[in-house]
């Protein structure tokens, strides 16, 4: 893991050409309730089996509920040979501290709670 970025850093390299891979590693169904536009979900416990599918990544954000368990997602990408080169950050804060718009698979409006 590189470091921590901040949600007001992400949101502003979403706008970018060089877009981060931003990998949400609640549920399916928190995801679903809504999670940052583009980004995509890879469950905590899928993460070790599915860990192979970002060595053609160039930067990685992590992103949970509240930015601990990002962390810890960061350092298992981070420590993976096929991202050596690559730059891997958790998101500080996590979605609590994301103010940014999200997107949900039912009606498109920012949910109570993504959690």
């Amino acid at each position: 893991m590189d470091d921590e970025i901040t949600p007001e850093e992400v949101e502003s390299l979403l706008e970018t050409e060089e877009r981060p891979r931003v990998v949400d590693i609640r549920s399916p169904g928190q995801f679903e309730r809504g999670h940052i536009p583009g980004s995509e979900n890879v469950p905590f416990e899928e993460l070790p089996d599915r860990i192979a599918e970002f060595t053609d990544a160039d930067r990685i954000v992590t992103v949970c509920p509240h930015g601990k368990a990002s962390v810890q997602a960061a350092r298992l990408i981070g420590s993976f040979e096929g991202t050596a080169d690559a730059r891997v950050e958790s998101m500080a804060g996590g979605l609590e501290a994301w103010e940014g718009p999200l997107e949900a698979a039912t009606d498109g409006e920012r949910p109570d709670s993504p959690f």
